[in-house]
């Protein structure tokens, strides 16, 4: 069984091919319309509508312009028209230039005329407060009348230097280039603008999206990334919109091409300013970094440095490693160097003896035998090449930095001569700074001509390789496959949300300590013993049931910070010490609380804390949902705030990652003779907590602290869990900013002989089946799925199966269907995969069964789910390229209600069919 879909990225399974942009994605008009209308067009001077209209008149995109404006027969000598209705053609482009309580009534009759697009440039929406919210939200309606895609309000507009596009009211045009850029800020762009014709800086698209009231970041993200005239996409962000859009757009285009960020508002008075110039909120920065670190963005702090790493990313390979080797003809250049490495936490290469020795043939006596390099103020060309050379074989060097610095002896222009041969070290980026002015500015142009990037001070270059390795650390993490994690008990799962719907029910919020531990226990999360005792006679009986020594805890079904009441008794070593232990927490709790937040105590084993206290713990974010924190944990959890923030769903490469970025990860590797923690076993319990976080809504709040970790177990000593109360509904819970595993598309089918499959969808975990699945398949069947021969070798490359693996559910699924061996290992028998097109409601559908399984329905079985999940997704349309000679398959899709249609240009057969009309 073998249905076919093109393929042009690695691993992409899609059929955009490059005039797919016009095709498919109806951003496309934005950018090359066939003709424009400006509404609000005038004459008046220094105006918007005048210098809008004077920008398309002058620029060469090859359509027709017409102004609209109902007060004027013509404006600047071009026939006006009263409205867009009145305008002779149907409008491709509407940019809309009048009031702002104007606006939903023109945008009420771009729909109504047919107009497909529109920029609103118009201010005064939701920057202005709650009025201008409300006309915003009009628009929006009137748009989505007429399926019309808007850019703003509130925007300068946008550019395509390449179709010769200028919508803006800027003074000029960009220079062609191959760099995109998209910017909230109108005024920022015109600055970079002014900037970019000064330096000869080139753009393929250069825009500005105002409030983003329709299109946003995902939007925009996703059709760059399609469009193979931008190499690399740069962003002036101040609110992130609809972040769910962006994470997804952002990690399926961050491998093949550079995303480059830098967000305003990371103070909390930057970020109230950023929230009153775009009338969105802000958001925490702590969970936006968190969120550029889940999809590959690279987040930068300076305008200057968007352009340095998208010239840098362009010219020179991602570093594998952080280790940078200095090479330098002087010493206090390097000793520099060496500090802004320190200093950004970056990591100095170790050289090898080889090297060393390598280095002594040639270098005079009194080189600096370490690293950073110092070849010495009398270093020619000859000496420069040939460290370059030895330092880049160098096996524990991920990057290098070479700084000259002018002196009487040197020649800058012919050193960089002899280092345009090492220009290309592969897999090491290489990096220069030219120092000096007139003198080094003949060598700078060689260096960069040759494809290495210079930099006027060392510093800058140290943070542009800093930077580097950040972006290709993130990128790794995106598809490093990560270990099984078992899959969660659907039983657990039923009991855990009863539990927290039972105390919902009851009227409460907060779940006391007991329930807690109740609900993490069901997710395989160990937690120490917890008996309730509603009376100081039961305290005794418990404690001597547990043994001594036992703690007493408050129990209470308001008060969660146990420890601020004196709710918490220690080492309670007999029946008269737990008796007391009762009084004082009773009391403590009458004084300092009331009477009614004493239910009682929990009577619990006196555990021994030799181990490191951590945190784990998630809250809601405004923007992106729930969030997850880990660190150090204990009572001074909030002095020292070693934490990191990830969000939900986590593998265990993720969960990994999210471990490295704190402090307490170094001891917990093991340190000054102490054992290290079993971390893959923690890796597994924050897999798990992750899965609880995503599979309870309802939980508001939830933190386990302290979790013990020593190197003989991983214990939850206690935990708090807010749940949101009975008046929140269903709909108004916050939904993840990644969109968890569809666990509801997983079944059972059997076949006819009796055999049992489980088909669900697929998991990054799935790469080592896959490999053997791939390992398994007929060259006819490859030809048959991807219309060309693929070697084992391309086949099961890792890039090209992690990325069949990772699935972004909100832009397709993946079914596998898996049997289980006699030995108990599983083998992958055939996957079904749907993608969603970018820019539309339609879906493009693919089918391999192993040649093994073909015959035996499985292939029918898949199609039929892939159908019903595309209804469930609400799909308008699926498609798919079946060779003429698949006579098998043709009848199948038939039998599943496809239309088939013949097409003599490739010698396929296109089938579709129509969804949810």
């Amino acid at each position: 069984m073998r249905l076919m879909v093109k393929e042009t990225r690695p691993g992409s399974e899609k059929a955009h091919d490059i005039l797919g942009l016009e095709h498919h994605n109806p951003l496309n008009v934005f950018f090359a319309p066939h003709n424009v209308a400006v509404i609000g067009a005038t004459e008046t001077p220094a105006s918007a509508g005048r210098t809008v209209l004077w920008n398309l008149i002058n620029s060469p995109f090859g359509g027709t312009v017409f102004p609209v404006n109902p007060k004027r027969p013509s404006v600047l000598g071009i026939r006006a028209y009263p409205s867009v209705s009145a305008v002779p053609d149907k409008v491709d482009l509407a940019v809309v230039v009048t009031p702002a309580k104007t606006v939903p009534g023109v945008i009420r009759e771009c729909v109504d005329a047919g107009v497909k697009a529109a920029i609103v440039i118009s201010a005064g929406f939701k920057e202005i407060g709650k009025a201008g919210a409300e006309l915003e939200q009009q628009v929006l309606r009137e748009a989505r009348r007429g399926h019309l895609r808007i850019i703003g309000p509130n925007c300068l507009g946008v550019m395509s230097p390449l179709t010769g596009l200028n919508a803006t009211f800027a003074t000029a045009i960009a220079r062609p280039g191959n760099v995109a850029l998209v910017s909230q800020s109108g005024a920022l762009c015109t600055a970079i603008l002014d900037w970019s014709l000064r330096e000869q800086v080139g753009f393929s698209a250069f825009l500005s999206i105002g409030s983003m009231l329709d299109v946003g970041w995902g939007d925009l993200i996703e059709y760059l990334g399609d469009d193979p005239r931008t190499r690399s996409i740069i962003i002036y962000m101040e609110s992130i919109g609809d972040a769910r859009s962006f994470i997804s757009a952002a990690r399926e285009v961050a491998l093949s091409k550079p995303i480059i960020v830098i967000k305003a508002g990371r103070s909390a008075a930057a970020a109230k300013a950023a929230a009153s110039h775009t009338g969105s909120l802000a958001g925490s920065d702590e969970v936006l970094e968190a969120a550029f670190r889940r999809c590959g963005v690279l987040r930068v702090n300076n305008i200057s440095d968007l352009f340095y790493m998208s010239e840098v990313l362009a010219k020179q390979p991602r570093p594998v490693g952080p280790r940078l080797t200095i090479l330098t003809n002087a010493g206090g250049p390097g000793v520099l160097a060496t500090d802004a490495l320190m200093a950004l936490d970056g990591k100095l290469a170790e050289l090898s003896e080889e090297t060393l020795a390598a280095f002594n043939e040639f270098l005079p006596a009194a080189w600096s035998h370490g690293n950073p390099v110092d070849i010495l103020g009398d270093a020619d060309p000859e000496r420069y090449a040939k460290a370059v050379a030895v330092a880049a074989q160098d096996k524990g060097t991920d990057g290098l930095l070479v700084i000259l610095t002018p002196q009487g002896m040197t020649d800058p222009t012919q050193i960089a001569e002899k280092l345009r041969p090492h220009a290309k070290v592969d897999g090491k980026p290489i990096l220069a700074s030219w120092m000096g002015g007139v003198e080094a500015s003949p060598g700078e142009d060689i260096l960069n001509r040759a494809g290495i990037p210079t930099f006027p001070y060392p510093d800058t270059a140290v943070k542009v390789f800093e930077y580097m390795w950040h972006y290709s650390y993130n990128l790794r993490g995106l598809y490093e496959t990560p270990a099984f994690a078992p899959e969660a008990d659907s039983a657990a799962r039923t009991k855990a949300c009863e539990l927290i719907s039972g105390v919902r029910g009851s009227g409460r919020t907060i779940l006391t300590e007991a329930e807690s531990k109740q609900l993490l226990a069901l997710y395989s999360i160990p937690t120490v013993r917890t008996l309730v005792a509603r009376t100081p006679e039961e305290a005794v009986r418990l404690a001597g049931e547990i043994g001594y020594p036992v703690v007493l805890k408050l129990h209470s079904e308001t008060i969660t910070h146990k420890t601020d009441v004196g709710g918490v008794q220690l080492n309670l070593a007999d029946e008269a010490a737990v008796r007391r232990a009762w009084t004082l927490i009773e009391t403590g709790v009458r004084e300092k609380a009331g009477p009614g937040h004493f239910q009682g105590v929990t009577v619990q084993p006196m555990v021994s804390r030799d181990g490191y206290e951590l945190i784990i713990g998630s809250s809601i974010d405004a923007q992106f949902g729930p969030v997850l924190l880990f660190g150090s944990g204990g009572v001074m959890v909030e002095v020292y705030k070693d934490r990191s923030l990830a969000l939900p769903p986590l593998n265990t490469t993720l969960a990994r990652r999210m471990m490295e970025q704190t402090k307490i990860f170094t001891a917990l590797q093991g340190i000054r003779g102490r054992k290290a923690v079993p971390l893959e076993e923690l890796d597994q319990l924050i897999v798990r907590f992750s899965r609880l976080v995503v599979e309870q809504p309802w939980i508001k709040e939830i933190d386990i602290n302290p979790l013990v970790a020593s190197p003989e177990r991983l214990l939850a000593l206690d935990a708090r869990i807010i749940v949101f109360d009975q008046d929140t509904r269903e709909q108004e819970l916050p939904r993840t900013a990644i969109r968890p595993y569809p666990v509801q598309y997983a079944g059972l089918w059997t076949t006819k002989d009796g055999t049992r499959i489980n088909i669900r969808p697929i998991r990054p975990e799935d790469e080592p089946m896959m490999v053997a699945f791939h390992q398994r398949l007929s060259e006819r069947s490859v030809y048959f799925r991807y219309f060309h021969l693929l070697n084992l070798g391309q086949r099961t490359a890792h890039e090209r199966l992690t990325r069949m693996c990772f699935i972004d559910y909100d832009r397709g699924v993946a079914l596998v269907a898996e049997r289980e061996n006699p030995d108990g290992g599983h083998e992958l028998l055939g996957i079904g995969r749907l993608t969603r097109m970018h820019g539309t409601n339609d879906a493009e559908m693919a089918v391999l069964v192993s040649d093994d399984f073909q015959g035996r329905g499985l292939g029918t079985e898949l199609l039929d789910r892939l159908i019903k999940i595309a209804r469930q997704e609400k799909m308008g349309r699926i498609t798919a390229d079946i060779l003429a000679e698949n006579r098998t398959m043709q009848h199948i899709c038939e039998r599943l209600g496809f239309q088939l249609k013949y097409d003599p240009e490739d010698a396929t057969v296109k089938a579709e069919m129509k969804l949810n009309q």
